[in-house]
């Protein structure tokens, strides 16, 4: 997919919308921030004349704008009612957020999308909801509530994706199953979900950038397009390994710094919900790729081909490689 010159512009206010968001002193100048973040991302999702995208943009829009007048108008209530506008403000950024039980709207918004537009909702859409999110912990009562909504959030994201074969809904529960840890990271300090989110982010680019360059939607298409190709029964069990948290991948350090980090403030109970979440999550990232490696193996492929792909893709197998050996490369900087 080629995406014209002019689609630059619309990135760029779509990041200016969410450092305006993030660095405001008032919840008008948030909302500002969110308003030009959301249109700056319809002209991205619409780059073709397709009834799909469009009905796509059309929902993203109608959540978005949902949530955006719930904000403004509980923000306008502070003078009388300041508890119940800071309730209405945190469920209205987590509608944003797609995080349950407000998320009914993000798998199926996400499968309109294709790869790229796929990561920018994943990644870069979710940092402004979630700073405004983490200004919020200040109440024990919203602290609740952003816990009740991360312990749903990993069951809704776990048992979500069970029987999903479209990779990109998968990716949607994934996400979901992901914020639970970050919202609860949010409740205790800044820095471990701001490393979490940034672990997930670059995780999650990998496995994107894997399904993106072998044109894969669904698991059949993985399947039946690994066949030609071994670099892709290589790299996908190391990017989705990495993805689910499983040691030693990448993906279990900021798993094993929360962890430390829950167990430390005696919250043992959402920590059990969390890791039997994740166990859920990692049953279906194994579903993906073992039928690539018992039953679509090929039994010869040239060296010549080989090198031609990982050629081709030299960032995806930097990427790889990364998430294979990142947790060492992390345990030696830190014994060093």
């Amino acid at each position: 997919m080629t995406f014209p010159v002019s689609y630059l512009l619309f990135f760029f206010t779509l990041i200016t919308g969410t450092v305006l968001s993030i660095s405001s002193s008032s919840w008008f100048g948030a909302w500002l921030g969110l308003e030009l973040n959301l249109l700056s991302f319809i002209p991205l999702i619409t780059i073709k004349l397709c009834p799909y995208l469009a009905e796509t943009a059309i929902k993203y829009f109608l959540i978005q704008a949902l949530a955006s007048t719930i904000l403004i108008m509980s923000s306008s209530m502070y003078m009388y009612f300041p508890n119940l506008s800071y309730s209405l403000i945190t469920l209205s950024l987590l509608m944003k957020l797609g995080a349950a039980p407000l998320h009914f709207w993000f798998p199926q918004v996400i499968e309109g999308l294709s790869w790229p537009q796929s990561f920018i909702l994943l990644t870069i859409q979710k940092i402004a909801p979630m700073f405004l999110i983490s200004y919020l912990t200040f109440s024990p009562k919203l602290n609740f509530l952003i816990c009740l909504s991360a312990i749903l959030s990993a069951l809704i994201g776990a048992l979500g994706g069970l029987n999903v074969m479209k990779l990109r809904k998968l990716m949607a529960f994934s996400s979901i199953n992901h914020m639970s840890w970050m919202l609860i990271a949010m409740t205790i300090n800044d820095s471990s979900w701001t490393l979490y989110f940034l672990f997930y982010s670059f995780i999650s680019a990998s496995v994107i950038l894997l399904f993106y360059l072998n044109r894969s939607l669904l698991l059949s298409d993985l399947i039946n397009r690994s066949k030609k190709n071994m670099i892709t029964n290589f790299f996908l069990p190391m990017n989705l390994l990495s993805l689910g948290g499983l040691p030693p991948f990448m993906g279990f350090m900021p798993k094993w710094i929360m962890i430390q980090t829950f167990v430390s403030n005696s919250m043992i109970f959402i920590i059990s919900i969390l890791l039997f979440s994740s166990l859920i999550t990692l049953y279906f990232y194994l579903r993906l790729f073992v039928p690539l490696i018992l039953l679509s193996f090929p039994s010869s492929v040239s060296g010549m081909k080989i090198k031609e792909t990982i050629s081709s893709s030299p960032s995806l197998a930097l990427m790889s490689f990364t998430n294979m050996f990142g947790l060492l490369i992390f345990n030696l900087y830190f014994f060093l």
